[in-house]
Parts: structure tokens; sequence; C-alpha cells
């Protein structure tokens, strides 16, 4: 059934009497003429405050011209102007912003020429809100997390909210420290105190200073909400019961005229981290709405400073345990003087060592873990501890680095879980001020610089061996050289150097150049390398610096000897003339006791020549016995009928540290004696008759 035309008059006067959008005709004077009374924002006006006024008659609420503004906009192109967004107050209530989407269009001119205009006027408030709602989530989402430090979390946190959603705002987090006080699952007692890491404007005034760590007055709002992990819109106003519990402390909330606030907690799986407190003294206040967003907002942020604090705390014991596995103060040598820079800035695997070696010798090592946290400061500890006992051994340097690669394949991987076996970098340098020869070896570590005591640089072809636990061909090439006393060597990380992989040359070079002065003392040169290089806040770095010493020639004696039984009393009577030209007479008897026993083995079970040395080092005494046969010989405790093996168990009882050093030539045989520190003979003359010892040689069961 199709029913007969409408009338349009009919559809004008059902919209001017019941539609809910604000429908307005203008005429040429820009007055209204009609409108439909049943319109937002204008049924409570009497008509005639409505008909015959201007528009900005009865809207004050919006900003002065702008209406009008539309209107001279729309009559001047002739066009209609649709959903045009206005903000204002609303005419019956002040205290409430009203958004108004504005359509305008213009009417046929009347016979002045002059055409008036309709007006479409929808209230989206609301729907404004919402979205300001959501961009304000928006913001939060996008700006909060960037990094992983807890105070420039809060400090985006608040820079999201200020001054879009509120005019003021605070995060407040429970204070790390005893185990009382640490965040925990459950509610916060009112006696827990609490920091202030973040609040803006600056000039807005809470009662509380950035940095001020104190527990909340209670009862109040923040006492409740640490409670009951409850978020609350509060009203603020000096009727406010809670202000009671701290009036001076809460009066600048009201110099601040602040009308309403929002107190939610941080929260992550129950465990309560503190407080994001919002504040508002603008014309509106905080609605129920709002409050859906400050905890979201707070949802969003807790979950970031969570993981900025786990790894703060992660840091921290990276850092600790880093520390703790770095070695202690390094013992004065007379091979090299040392000085090192360490600054473990991300907690990551780099180390260095300075390891005393046999025959005055010295280990200078550097290395690098892939990683950072407390996995890269464990491996990296178990890499040094291995190094060291490796080194310790008087391994060839390129087989103690295929022994550490060994070990590296056994660890797991410090950057992560996946199971594949640790990849570091290492550099170990070794230097003999005897010889003044220097050996130095490589694996997928920066090589050492080298400068002559002028400050030149000194060309070193260090063969780069693969990174440790990266597998491949394992072949570690050593270089040697010898280096003139008062040569400085300088291993570091890559963090030092701070540069990226097209950079490094460059950046080697400056280093090269800061080292080059000679005046400075090697610690101040340490600095002045951080300060010229300023290497990055996110990686760490190591300097070892080593400047070579060599010991004067009247502190060396050397004798080749036959290999015949009777040079044995000719090493003994070398032996105590040396030591009475050093005024050391005290140690003459046990110095020749061991020589007797070492040259009788040497000569017994090795290969010529055999070479006896005695160093007269800082307070101790070394004898070394050189021969060309590469077996070891092994430690045993002979029996009382036995007639031998006595010979290095009188070796190990005389000394206060001894061992075997083995070259691509043959082995040494060295004892170390402390001066100053007579032994202890009374327990071995209880079995041994010393002096018949004395002109013993050592029987076969004592060598390998």
């Amino acid at each position: 059934m199709t029913g007969g035309p409408v009338d349009d008059a009919d559809v004008l006067s059902a919209l001017f009497s019941g539609s809910p959008q604000g429908l307005f005709v203008l005429d040429a004077q820009r007055r209204v003429v009609r409108y439909n009374p049943t319109g937002r924002g204008v049924r409570r006006l009497p008509v005639e405050d409505v008909v015959g006024h201007d528009v900005e008659d009865f809207a004050s609420g919006f900003p002065p011209g702008e209406l009008r503004a539309l209107v001279e906009e729309a009559l001047a192109t002739g066009e209609p102007l649709r959903d045009r967004l206005v903000r204002g107050r609303s005419p019956s209530n002040p205290r409430r912003t009203l958004a108004l989407e504005v359509s305008l269009f213009p009417l046929p001119p009347t016979g002045d020429g002059v055409p008036g205009l309709v007006s479409v006027v929808e209230d989206v408030t609301e729907r404004e809100a919402a979205s300001d709602r959501l961009a304000v989530l928006g913001a939060v989402h996008a700006a909060v997390g960037s990094t992983l430090d807890v105070g420039t979390t809060a400090d985006e946190l608040v820079g999201a909210l200020v001054p879009g959603f509120a005019d003021a705002a605070c995060v407040d987090l429970v204070e790390d420290g005893p185990a009382e006080h640490t965040p925990r699952s459950g509610p916060v007692t009112a006696d827990v105190p609490l920091r202030r890491v973040s609040g803006a404007p600056p000039s807005f005034e809470t009662g509380r200073a950035e940095g001020d760590s104190a527990p909340f007055p209670f009862p109040t709002p923040f006492t409740q909400s640490l409670n009951d992990r409850r978020a609350r819109l509060v009203r603020v106003g000096a009727d406010a019961p809670w202000l009671s519990a701290d009036p001076e402390g809460f009066t600048p909330l009201l110099d601040a005229d602040v009308h309403s606030m929002i107190v939610a907690p941080l929260t992550v799986r129950d465990t309560v981290l503190g407080l994001l407190t919002l504040y508002r003294n603008r014309v509106d206040p905080f609605e129920e709405a709002d409050l859906d967003v400050a905890r979201q907002a707070a949802s969003v942020a807790a979950a970031h400073l969570d993981n900025a604090r786990s790894y703060r705390c992660e840091h921290t014991v990276a850092s600790a345990l880093q520390r703790r596995l770095q070695p202690g103060a390094v013992p004065r040598l007379s091979a090299v003087e040392t000085a090192h820079v360490y600054l473990p800035e991300s907690a990551g695997g780099d180390w260095f060592d300075v390891i005393p070696l046999s025959g005055t010798r010295v280990a200078l090592v550097v290395g690098e873990v892939a990683g950072h946290g407390i996995e890269a400061a464990a491996t990296m500890g178990q890499f040094r501890v291995a190094l060291r006992a490796l080194a310790l051994q008087d391994l060839e340097t390129d087989e103690l680095l295929t022994h550490l690669d060994e070990v590296a394949a056994q660890l797991p991987d410090a950057a992560g879980s996946s199971g594949e076996p640790c990849v570091a970098t290492c550099a170990v340098t070794v230097y003999n001020p005897v010889t003044r020869r220097c050996t130095m070896v490589r694996a997928g570590h920066p090589a050492p610089i080298v400068l002559d005591p002028d400050g030149v640089p000194v060309t070193v072809d260090i063969p780069q061996g693969p990174p440790l636990g990266a597998g491949g061909g394992r072949v570690f090439t050593p270089a040697v050289l010898e280096l003139a006393p008062g040569s400085l060597i300088a291993q570091y990380t890559d963090g030092l150097l701070g540069a990226g992989d097209h950079d490094r040359v460059t950046a080697r070079r400056r280093l090269e150049h800061i080292l080059a002065t000679t005046t400075l003392p090697l610690p101040e040169l340490c600095d002045t390398a951080v300060y010229r290089l300023s290497p990055p806040a996110h990686d760490d770095a190591v300097l070892l610096l080593a400047r070579t010493r060599v010991l004067p020639d009247e502190h060396v004696a050397d004798w080749n000897l036959p290999t015949e039984a009777s040079v044995v009393s000719t090493a003994r009577r070398l032996c105590g003339q040396q030591l009475a030209a050093w005024g050391l007479d005290e140690a003459a008897y046990t110095t020749e006791l061991i020589v007797s026993e070492l040259v009788t083995n040497a000569i017994r079970h090795g290969k010529g020549p055999v070479r006896l040395r005695l160093v007269k080092d800082e307070g101790r005494l070394l004898t070394e016995v050189t021969d060309a046969n590469s077996s070891s010989p092994h430690l045993r405790h002979a029996r009382e009928s036995d007639e031998g093996g006595r010979g290095l168990y009188i070796v190990m009882r005389l000394s206060s540290r001894w061992g075997v050093r083995h070259s691509r030539r043959g082995k040494t045989i060295w004892s170390e004696q402390r001066l100053g520190e007579a032994p202890d003979v009374s327990a071995m003359a209880d079995t041994f008759d010393l002096a018949d010892l004395a002109e013993t040689p050592v029987s076969p069961a004592a060598a390998g």
C-alpha cells in the first residue's frame, strides 16, 4: 500500500518539535528565527532568550567568536559546512565540558539578496570524552616502557597523563630495602615508606618532593589503596575527613585548588609496587569514567615498572657478582708495572686478570663473554677461574687457549637458554722480564696495542684465532717479540672504543695516540683514556696497561752443565758461590739440596745439555733446571725400603712453590723459595739423612 505525498511542512514541524538535535534557522542578520526547543542545551531556556538573538548570546560557554566565525565561513563560501567540532561549557552546568558537532547549510537569498542559514547541532560530548580517554591510554602505551630504568619509566607515565588527562601526577614506589619493605604479594601496611620517583609539573606542590621517602599519613586514600589494592576517585575539599590525618601536609593541595584526585595502586600479580596519584584543579573534575582510564594506565605502567625493577635488581646482583669475580689487588711484580680501569656499566661479561707465573713471568689477560646480566657474569667467572688454573700449569699460550676453548664448549650460552656453547673472546700476553720475550695470542679479540719506551707504536702481527666456543679449526697461533724495558702493552675490550666496526680502526688509533704520552703515571693514563674516548654507558669496558721491566743482569745467574754425574757437585759449588755473592748464605743449604736433586734428575732422565739458572727476585729465590726431555716427572712417596724416589718430594718440602714448565725444546723444573722463611726440614730429617740425600741422585721412579 502506497501513501500519499508527504507535506514538507509536516516534516519540518516534526523535526522542530521532537528532534534531539539542535536545529536553528538564522535570518540574514544571523539571528535565530526558529529552533527546536527539545534540542539538548536549549530545552530549559525560555523562547524569548533564543528567538531573535545571535547564537553567541545564549551559547556563552564557547570561546568568543568561534561560532560566529563558522557562520561567516559558510556564508562566504556558499557551501555547506559539515561536522565541525566545537568545545565549550554547558549553559546549564558551567562545570561540564560540552562538545558539539555543528553543520551549516546556506539558504537561498531572500529579496534583499542576503541568504540565511540552517544549523544542525549534535551533542557529541560523551563520544568525544570516550575518544579523549582512548587517546590518553594510547599515549600511555606509546610513551611508557622505552627503557628499563625505573625513574625514566615513571617520568614517561607522568608525561603521558599531564596535562591532557590530569593537571598534576605523581608516582610513589615502595622502597627496595629490608625484606619487610620490599614489594611483595598482598596488601602494603601503612608503615611502609614510599619514595617519590616522579612528579609533574614541578611547580605543582603536593607536600612531597621528588626523592622523598616516607610512609603516607594514615588513614588516607593513599593507605587505603595500598591496603585493598583498589583505585579511588576522591573529592578534595576543606571538609574532606581524611585531610585531618595530616592537615599541614595536605595544605598544598587546597592551596592549589585541587578539587578531585584519583589514587590508583600500581600492582603486578597481586604485588603492590606503589601508587599513581592524579590531581585536577581545572574546571572539569574527575568522573567515574576517568577512574577506569587511571586503572588501565596504572596497569600498563606497573608491568613496565616491574620489568625495570627486576632488571635493576638483576643488574645490581650481576654487577656485584661481576666485581667479586674480578681480581682483587694486583700484586706488585718485578716483570711489569700495571694499572687498569674496569667499567661494568651493563653488568656484562668483560674481565681481566694479571697472573704471576713461574720464573718471574706474568700473564696479562683481557676477555669478554657474550651477553649481559647474571648469566654472563657467572660465565665470565668460570672462564677466569679456568684460564687462571690453566695458566698456572705453565702451558704454552696457544695450548692454553686450546684447552680454554674446550672449556667453552662445556659452558651454556650466557646470552640465552639456547643450549649452544658459550662464545667468548680473549687475548693473552705472557712477558718474561729475564729474556724480555713477549708472547701474544688471541681468540676473536682485539689485538693488544704495543708502544716502545718513546711512545711509538710497535707493529705486531698477531694472527686472529676463532672466538672461544665458536668451533671451527681452533687454531691459535702466537706472536713472539722482544720488548725494550719501559715498553707499554695495552689490552682492552670493544666497549672502551664505543665504535662500530667501520670506526674501530679510527678509535684504536685514537687510543694509541692517547697512550703515547710517556710522562703520565699508568693510573692517570687509564683515566685519560676513559675521559678522551668516552665509552658508552650501555656497555662494559676494560683497559689493562702494563709497562715492562727487565731484571738486572746481576740478579740472574746461568750455567750450562754437561750431562755427567760428576757435575752435580759442581752445580752445588756454583750455587753456593752465587748465593754468597748475593748475601744469601742462610739459603745456601736448602738451595744446594734443591739444585742437587734437580740436576741429578736432569742428568739421569733428561737429555743434554742441562741449564741451571738462579734468579734473585723481590723477596724470593728461584731455581730452574732445564733439559731437552719433554717427559714430565711425577711426584711419589718412596717406601722406607726404596733406595731412591725421594728427590721431587724433597724439592716440594723445601720449596714454597714448585712445578714443571714445558716448551717446544724440552722442560724446566722450577722451585721458588721465600727468602726469610726457613723451610721445616726437621720432619724430613726424621725420615731421611739429608746429608746423604744431598749426594744421592734421584731414582728412576721419580721421573716420568
